[in-house]
């Protein structure tokens, strides 16, 4: 059963350690979805000077549907193999998910 859906948003150069380690633990991860986003807002930290002129970051949206304790494991490792990855996440339900 799916029950929650895992959003990360990451630094592109992150994102692709995190697939990685995605990619690695099949035991955690059926599969996921990578899409190029851009961060907004007074919480994101603009560190490169294109970010700081264009006033956004890019990120990379990784969502992950599945059970609530795999998910959470993969927050564990990301937190264990990534610490300073300057990572945002969130959880929310999955009312249904599947192949129509």
């Amino acid at each position: 059963m799916h029950d929650v859906l895992l959003s990360l948003i990451l630094p592109e150069d992150v994102s692709r350690l995190a697939q990685d380690l995605l990619l690695g633990r099949p035991d955690l991860v059926d599969g996921f979805t990578a899409t190029a986003v851009d961060g907004h807002g007074a919480a994101v930290r603009l560190v490169a000077a294109g970010e700081l002129v264009s006033g956004h970051a890019p990120r990379v949206q990784i969502q992950i549907v599945g059970e609530i304790a795999a998910m959470r494991a993969v927050i564990a490792l990301l937190r264990e193999q990534l610490p300073r990855a300057n990572l945002y996440y969130w959880l929310s339900p999955v009312l249904e998910a599947g192949h129509p």
